[in-house]
């Protein structure tokens, strides 16, 4: 019997062996649909394709494409379990011709993938066309010798394709497997089609028209193939079964559920079991692309996947959490093809561990309030909204959970009660906002979050995708639409763009639109918590609420931004080990081109310390270890040795961001284990190499590294070594004795200070000494000298040498340099109780233009701005001795 694994890749190799591309699967979130909350058919990927907006290196293509429909237009949510062929997640492959083959070629590799590859018995095979399609029909019999009873014509628009009310289209053409007269059901057109004896395997769209309006279609240039065949069907049929849940790829996991749980797999409870299994699939996969559960958006759509199994885990008789325990049988059959299924193995366990361990303490109380409030209810009562949302509100029940447990009682929920008391809720949270000292100006914000709602990021993952404008702010104030020139605020359903906090500043981009409007991104900032604001300046065209965007990441910005906020966390880490466990984070700032960290620590680091950070930060970044990322409790993550950032504020759940390389020592720790949000490389090597530049104080018993990683730490290095070959070459020494080169001539310039300092005060003093040309004042000796040239520092050591000289008396010395003037005063220690030399200091300073000086009354010193006016100055001094 072929795996449903094997049947997937003979499927992928009879393509490509056909000339087809084989293309990865796309994430579970469209990057490139804003309209769809997840990716639902294996054409969404090439949808531009298709449309003609984007062109690829190939015309033929085949993939393998998880899809969830859980959520909006496709919920297939509260059918799974109970049914044969429901499920939220499922593999659809498909093959696809942009342009190239149509649909004679379509139904030749159809018919011989099924009949020779696969060896499915023609006689069990019939195919629908659409009625008006007479080209089909015609290939059928011609390439496949079906008879016309085997070619169903179907009027309908289940056999004509739209992508919607306008674009391309086409008929389709489906192929059916006959299970046998032994299950109810007839052939699609009957009455009996909606039986389980006839089964769509495979779908062919031949993408031929583009409709313009309603009414007005034409014929495209280059028709195209869309195909679609389930591989959970098409596994069921080869290996014999009749229902999707008991192939090998589920019943691997349906085992494991009754191995943990003890309960027969196919008894009673067999539709828990399915359940659980379907929804393992979603929520792994979805988190695996970077869907976490939360109360918003996709998030939410995931959280009640999640708790829909949880709750039949429960009812298994689970006492402790499951769900994650079945991760390695879910990794075991699919991890071999979808490598990032192995890739977020850690964060997939983590996440449910945490969601199953938050969701049992309440799930009890829940279920007894859903008891007591259903015991006194009629058998077909319907439950209050008002209860509903309790359950909501205080134990988590999702509403179409709390409906999921009641059908089995045959009873509904009254959700215009639920409806109503929700928005009670979010008047009362407005009115607690309104009160709480925000400033006015918010105000708008929380009036679009209201409207709006949150803005769904998925930047982790992607730095491209498509949005949709949800809102534009101008000038403070919501408006429809901005023109070229404008400085506006965007806010979009989704974006990549990641919002600045933790220290990491927010991305810059452009945002698109396909008729060519573009707004630059200059910042991007989160308000309220999870909404997005994409700042900046409508460059080109017009845009309004409602456009579509082709939404761009700055990713060369982004890969810095990356790397500097990684290498916080390896020189947090590195701190610790050469200052001391006190260390911890007082603040950073992640920008493109530099980072900065601020830490407690009571001195300033020595050189070797600095050299000791730079040297255990390099060698993890060589290490090139991966970058894990997990979901926990702030609790738990802390308990587990992560370390908790300053200033962040965390919610019920927190991402823990691990790095580096595990550690013996450290019972098997990795080297570095935060909470963080930011963006962060991938593997410690992409960080390239880190530098830190300065190091000072910024606070009292704050210190601040400012560094450098990658090209910028390169190139600063290599800024400094040309700097030191330039020094060694004027000083014609090689580079390693450059330090005792210089520190010889550092020695040999002291000494020549010296001896000039000396010489200077010799030439000053004069060959007769002071009393040779002092003056007689009103009986008081004054000698003054007017100085070029000379050294402000040497003016004292000068003065006390000619008071020396002097005996008794008064010095005055004015040193002129560049113009501006400096003076000192002395006077002699038996005139000190007559003449105050901090006063006639000032007096010769005021003379020149300045304003005083100071000292003591037996020496004083002063500056000023006009050092042509010595003279004067000198004039002053004398006048006030007399």
């Amino acid at each position: 019997m072929a795996s449903a694994n094997d049947i997937r890749a003979k499927f992928l190799d009879f393509f490509a062996k056909n000339g087809h591309e084989v293309v990865d699967s796309s994430p579970l979130v469209p990057r490139n649909d804003p309209t769809l909350m997840f990716t639902n058919a294996g054409m969404v990927q090439f949808k531009n394709v298709f449309t003609g907006q984007e062109h690829r290196d190939y015309s033929r293509a085949a993939t393998s494409q998880k899809c969830v429909r859980a959520g909006g237009k496709h919920n297939d949510l509260e059918n799974v379990g109970y049914t044969a062929r429901h499920h939220t997640f499922f593999e659809m492959l498909g093959n696809f011709s942009f342009g190239d083959y149509f649909k004679e070629q379509a139904i030749d590799l159809a018919w011989t993938l099924v009949t020779k590859e696969y060896g499915l018995p023609k006689d069990k095979l019939l195919v629908t066309v659409y009625s008006e399609d007479d080209e089909a029909h015609g290939l059928w019999k011609k390439i496949a010798g079906l008879s016309d009873d085997k070619i169903i014509r179907i009027p309908t628009s289940d056999n004509f394709w739209q992508m919607g009310d306008t674009g391309p289209c086409g008929p389709c053409s489906e192929i059916f497997f006959d299970h046998g007269d032994k299950i109810w059901g007839g052939p699609p057109g009957s009455a009996e089609e909606d039986g389980d004896r006839f089964i769509e395997i495979w779908n062919l769209v031949f993408m031929q028209f583009e409709q313009i309006e309603p009414g007005n279609r034409v014929t495209l240039p280059k028709p195209s193939i869309d195909t679609g065949m389930g591989l959970e069907r098409i596994a069921a049929v080869l290996q014999g079964k009749h229902n999707n849940y008991d192939i090998d790829l589920m019943r691997a996991i349906i085992e494991a559920v009754a191995d943990l749980t003890g309960v027969d797999p196919d008894g009673p409870q067999a539709a828990s079991h399915k359940v659980i299994t379907d929804h393992l699939r979603a929520s792994s996969f979805l988190i695996a692309d970077g869907v976490l559960p939360s109360n918003e958006g996709r998030g939410y759509v995931l959280r009640r996947i999640m708790r829909r199994a949880m709750r039949h885990a429960h009812m298994l008789g689970a006492k402790d959490p499951l769900m994650h325990r079945l991760v390695p049988s879910l990794v075991g059959q699919m991890g071999g093809h979808f490598e990032e299924l192995r890739r977020a193995e850690a964060l997939i366990t983590e996440t449910l561990k945490l969601e199953e361990s938050r969701f049992q303490t309440t799930l009890d109380r829940g279920l007894k309030l859903l008891d007591e409030e259903t015991a006194d209810l009629p058998e077909d009562g319907e439950l209050s909204g008002r209860v509903a949302f309790t359950l909501y509100d205080t134990y988590g029940f999702p509403l179409d959970l709390t409906k999921d447990i009641l059908r089995g009682q045959g009873r509904t929920v009254d959700e215009a009660g639920y409806d109503e008391a929700m928005a009670e809720q979010k008047a009362k949270a407005r009115k607690a906002w309104a009160g709480s000292g925000e400033a006015a100006t918010e105000s708008v914000w929380f009036d679009l979050k209201d409207e709006i709602g949150a803005t769904e990021f998925f930047g982790y993952e992607t730095e491209k995708a498509e949005g949709v404008v949800s809102a534009i702010v101008k000038d403070g104030k919501p408006v429809k639409s901005i023109a070229q020139g404008d400085d506006a605020i965007v806010i979009a359903n989704q974006t990549p763009f990641y919002g600045e906090s933790g220290g990491q500043m927010g991305d810059q981009g452009v945002l698109k639109t396909a008729d060519g409007a573009v707004f630059t991104v200059t910042d991007t900032q989160k308000k309220l918590g999870d909404m997005h604001l994409h700042i900046g300046k409508l460059s080109t065209g017009a845009l309004k609420v409602g456009d579509v965007l082709e939404m761009l990441v700055d990713g060369e910005r982004r890969t810095k931004l990356r790397a500097n906020h990684s290498v916080t966390h390896l020189a947090h880490e590195a701190l610790r080990r050469v200052l001391g466990d006190h260390v911890t984070q007082k603040g950073s700032q992640v920008g493109a081109d530099a980072m900065r960290f601020d830490f407690a620590h009571p001195k300033a680091m020595t050189q070797d310390e600095i050299e000791q950070v730079e040297r255990i930060v390099n060698a993890q970044i060589r290490m090139n270890e991966a970058v894990d990322t997990r979901l926990m409790t702030p609790d738990e993550a802390i308990k587990a040795g992560a370390l908790a950032l300053f200033g962040e504020k965390y919610g019920e759940e927190v991402r823990v961001v691990s790095m580096g390389g595990y550690e013996a020592e450290k019972a098997g720790h990795v080297y570095s284990t935060e909470l963080c949000g930011g963006t962060h490389v991938r593997r410690t090597g992409d960080i390239g190499l880190f530098h830190i530049v300065s190091e000072g104080a910024v606070a009292a018993g704050v210190r601040r590294i400012e560094c450098l990683t990658g090209q910028a730490a390169f190139d600063y290095l290599a800024a400094q070594e040309s700097r030191v070959r330039a020094a060694s070459a004027a000083l014609k020494v090689n580079p390693s004795e450059l330090t005792d080169r210089v520190t010889s001539l550092m020695e040999e310039r002291r000494k020549l200070e010296r001896e000039v300092s000396e010489l200077t005060r010799k030439l000053a003093a004069g060959g007769g000494g002071a009393g040779a040309d002092a003056k007689d004042i009103a009986g008081t000796k004054f000698a003054s000298r007017i100085l070029d040239g000379v050294n402000p520092k040497e003016l004292k050591p000068l003065a006390d040498q000619l008071k020396s000289q002097l005996g008794s008396g008064v010095i005055a010395l004015i040193a002129v340099n560049d113009g501006k003037a400096s003076i000192v005063v002395g006077v002699t220690d038996d005139l000190t109780s007559k003449f105050d030399a901090v006063q006639l200091v000032r007096a010769g300073s005021e003379a020149m233009g300045g304003k005083g000086g100071g000292g003591r009354p037996d020496m004083a010193q002063g500056g000023a701005p006009d050092g042509s006016q010595a003279a004067s100055a000198v004039g002053a001094i004398e006048a006030a001795l007399r």
